[in-house]
């Protein structure tokens, strides 16, 4: 057996002991603890990516629970419910676990879940954090004052790839007459960079190739076969799960080249390399965080939670994977939200609403985030009111056959070309939903 099936078998049994066991471990509400609803998955094709995102991100809370006391002697409490990536699992977990008065934000790693979740959360007035991923025009804190796509959104992401590609190129102009095919999954996550793609091809005069690999993605004979005959300069794998792997070994079995591959984030990990082997070296992808566990906050993980045996990741070779740091990353931006609503609103449980408030004045620049012992595993955000992806930086990794190794700068998104399409599309959102504009004051005075 595999590595890679042994990983697979352990997530498998894992996901049912939590689906089985889940309403016996839901944790009581109290008043001086904060509370994380996880509609987490450990089974099926994404349980790479639900495993170690989820355990970095309880990683993380086990740490500032076991080193500092909670936050400011608020305790940070959590359960799972697993929804396999499904919609409607995911649904029936909001519902079932917004009873609890406590809950800071909701963290569903799925663009369905969380597409389903935006009127619901917006009623209940609770933050829904949706890093690296989700509807670009939730950008827009003035049309969505509960959704945070952190980090990186759908839109800004292709702006970094397409800059990438054109670097390598010698420069955007060099574009022109270039071809791009994206390979895409076939889910409203994978769809949502059609537009945008299609525009940025228009700007720069590139040929533009689409290609959509329908759910879970084990199949791409056909797709490959199309980017045999069409010879594009690039592929852009906009994948998730097995379909990354599988379609780095199917590119190489079609002969294209693995270094004309560029990865998008959720195609950037251990995971979609180690099981391609051979096929994955010199494979390239977007990332909105660094890898590796030399970070200060990953080694005092290590020292303090899972040295006490409260580590949640069975396999420990993943801590300091992409998947489990951005979990890490996702915590310590959850966490110090509420420390800055609690600044404002006082060390207590918080409400939702001033949650979103500490989403909404979330900045941490580089200082503060080499003082949280991060500096290098990720830059910097600046989440505002109206702005809330937060500016966050990118950089591009390449596999080496072993680990991944960064080969760009951190780089910012063209937010000159960008924001007035996030505000086009937010716009007509608004309008076809009856929903008005926040202004500045609106947004301060919301809990006053």
């Amino acid at each position: 057996m595999t590595i890679f099936s042994k990983f697979r078998t352990a997530t498998l049994a894992a996901g049912l002991a939590f689906t089985v066991g889940f309403t016996a471990s839901m944790p009581a509400a109290h008043a001086d603890e904060q509370y994380f609803p996880l509609q987490s998955y450990r089974v099926g094709p994404y349980a790479a990516g639900g495993t170690g995102f989820f355990g970095g991100f309880i990683d993380y809370l086990n740490l500032i629970n076991t080193r500092d006391g909670g936050v400011n002697g608020v305790k940070l409490t959590w359960s799972e419910a697993e929804t396999q990536y499904e919609v409607e699992r995911g649904v029936e977990a909001y519902e079932r676990l917004k009873s609890n008065p406590n809950v800071a934000a909701w963290n569903p790693l799925s663009v369905g879940i969380a597409y389903a979740m935006i009127d619901r959360i917006t009623a209940d007035k609770v933050p829904l954090i949706t890093i690296n991923h989700g509807r670009t025009d939730s950008t827009d804190g003035r049309v969505f004052p509960y959704v945070f796509p952190l980090l990186l959104n759908p839109y800004s992401e292709t702006s970094g790839i397409v800059n990438y590609i054109a670097g390598k190129e010698g420069g955007l102009e060099k574009l022109k007459g270039k071809k791009i095919a994206v390979l895409y999954h076939g889910s409203p996550y994978g769809k949502e960079t059609i537009p945008i793609y299609e525009l940025l091809a228009q700007k720069y005069g590139f040929e533009l190739q689409q290609i959509e690999v329908p759910h879970p993605g084990n199949e791409q004979q056909s797709q490959w076969l199309t980017i045999r005959r069409s010879k594009p300069d690039y592929v852009v794998l906009r994948g998730w799960g097995v379909m990354n792997p599988v379609a780095l070994k199917t590119a190489a079995k079609t002969g294209f080249p693995v270094d004309h591959i560029i990865g998008n984030v959720w195609s950037n990990s251990e995971e979609d390399a180690i099981p391609a082997g051979a096929a994955a070296k010199g494979y390239t992808a977007i990332t909105t965080q660094a890898s590796g566990t030399e970070y200060p906050v990953v080694q005092e993980i290590v020292k303090t939670v899972y040295d006490a045996g409260k580590g949640n990741l069975d396999d420990k070779k993943r801590i300091g994977s992409v998947y489990h740091n951005l979990g890490i990353v996702n915590g310590i931006l959850n966490v110090e939200a509420i420390r800055i609503a609690q600044a404002k609103f006082g060390n207590r449980t918080l409400t939702g609403d001033e949650v979103r408030w500490g989403f909404e004045h979330l900045q941490l620049d580089p200082a503060r985030v080499e003082a949280l012992g991060a500096k290098g595993l990720f830059h910097s955000i600046n989440v505002t009111w109206d702005n809330h992806e937060g500016n966050g930086y990118v950089t591009f990794q390449q596999w080496d056959g072993a680990k991944w190794k960064v080969v760009s700068d951190w780089i910012a998104p063209d937010w000159a070309l960008l924001r007035p399409i996030i505000e086009k599309s937010s716009q007509a959102y608004a309008a076809e939903k009856g929903i008005k504009l926040r202004t500045a004051e609106e947004a301060e005075a919301a809990l006053n």
